[in-house]
């Protein structure tokens, strides 16, 4: 059987598509690019908030037209949201066969296969949930990166997340198994490998034992491996970065001088309120550290708009700390109500046209910011990676200092290349967010 999987949601939802579609190759069944090719489409969807939802749905139900066409046999539902509200999609959407949540790889394979008469909806209980892999993993694209999960669950209890209910405790994925899985990566191509999870810093803290694994025993295990030329760190939890991390990050080897940290917000109340761990003191404490160890650092964060409570006087200090800090990466996002987080039950909650006046004016600052920066940058050199060439031969690439989908490219000129080459570039303009360079001597 011809089977097309939809991916929505972060990377670490695409690394379980990966493996799903790893398990139905295994029962004999055959991946293609076109859903209008597929007998089977699985929709590995997303439940983190609200647009991410709306998201999932609108593409279930555009799938299901294909089924009313005729050129569709069967339609599932995977991952985070199947995994949160599989019973009531199954209920309310006649469109889908079946959906299954996340660890639910056999049942899905079997209701793939027509092997099995079980419930439509299938899911573990999230606390018994263990780690979400599989036997080995399928590569879907050409890109010279890869998304590579090193743990699963959060145990922090951030007020507004409701990812701890879908996927469960905090847990390391085992060493030795992130090791096969990058080698394997290494062996088919895959030159930058971009580590993620719910968070990096706490990996390896619940194995037993005093010489238990932990992120800088994990990147020295992973710069042994040849072919890999870059590691980048996803999700640095704030309140847990030590000085040993960023020594380690700012020393030079292959894992790049990138720190992605998500601060949320900036404000001591509406950080207690999240229970982010951190106040604003100890946020201005950890740049510190970071830009005393190494000027050179490429810092990108997120942050929280509209949280419960947030009053004008709080957003201009966010407002006015992002316009000193001016960080080099940066996103923003509108605070949605989760059903069963302790933040949709707070009072004061904000209304929807605030939150997104004060996501606009927080973008329209940093778009300010990065305009400039990429000035600054003209007639600098930089290392460049190349994820696709167009048409007219120019490369599409990144620096070190931008990870695919959320940061910046550069339009690089220069005689056949080819995806994958690792460039020394020199930057020729800016094009707002994006940058313009030629290979350096051409």
């Amino acid at each position: 059987m011809k089977f097309y999987i939809h991916k929505l949601g972060c990377p670490k939802n695409d690394v379980d598509a990966d493996y799903i579609a790893a398990r139905l190759i295994f029962e004999g069944h055959q991946p293609v690019k076109d859903p209008a090719e597929a007998d089977s489409v699985v929709v590995n969807t997303c439940g983190f908030i609200l647009p991410a939802k709306e998201e999932s749905i609108s593409e279930l139900l555009r799938f299901g037209r294909l089924k009313q066409s005729g050129t569709l046999k069967t339609l599932y539902a995977s991952g985070c949201l199947a995994q949160r509200n599989g019973d009531d999609l199954i209920r309310e959407m006649p469109e889908i066969d079946g959906a299954f949540g996340l660890g639910a790889l056999d049942s899905l394979a079997k209701a793939v296969t027509g092997s099995t008469h079980e419930e439509k909806a299938i899911r573990i209980e999230a606390r018994k949930l263990g780690y979400l892999t599989w036997n080995n993993r399928f590569i879907s694209d050409d890109f010279p990166y890869a998304y590579l999960k090193i743990s699963d669950g959060c145990d922090r209890g951030c007020t507004y997340c409701a990812i701890p209910g879908m996927r469960g405790k905090f847990r390391s994925r085992p060493l030795d198994s992130i090791l096969r899985e990058a080698e394997y990566l290494a062996n088919n191509g895959k030159k930058e490998i971009i580590l993620v999870s719910q968070e990096a810093t706490l990996y390896g803290y619940n194995y037993k034992g005093i010489e238990h694994p932990n992120i800088i025993t994990l990147l020295r295990e992973l710069e042994k491996i040849d072919g890999i030329e870059w590691i980048r760190i996803m999700y640095l939890y704030p309140a847990q970065l030590d000085d040993s991390v960023i020594k380690y990050l700012a020393s030079g080897n292959k894992t790049l001088n990138y720190f992605d940290l998500p601060f949320q917000h900036v404000n001591s109340r509406i950080l207690s309120d999240m229970r982010r761990r951190i106040d604003r003191d100890g946020i201005n404490r950890l740049l510190d550290r970071i830009r005393k160890t190494s000027p050179d650092a490429a810092v990108r964060t997120t942050f929280i708009v509209g949280f419960p409570g947030e009053t004008e006087a709080e957003f201009e200090e966010l407002y006015d700390f992002v316009a000193d800090h001016r960080f080099d990466r940066m996103g923003v996002f509108t605070y949605s109500a989760e059903e069963g987080t302790p933040a949709a039950e707070m009072p004061n909650q904000i209304s929807e046209q605030v939150k997104q006046d004060r996501l606009d004016a927080l973008m329209t600052l940093q778009q300010g910011i990065a305009f400039e920066e990429n000035n600054r940058l003209i007639g600098s050199i930089h290392d460049v990676i190349i994820d696709a060439v167009n048409a007219d031969g120019t490369g599409l690439g990144r620096s070190r200092a931008d990870c695919p989908d959320v940061d910046q490219e550069v339009m690089v000129a220069g005689d056949k290349i080819q995806v994958g080459d690792m460039l020394r570039v020199k930057i020729t303009a800016a094009d707002g967010y994006d940058l313009k360079g030629a290979v350096l001597g051409e």
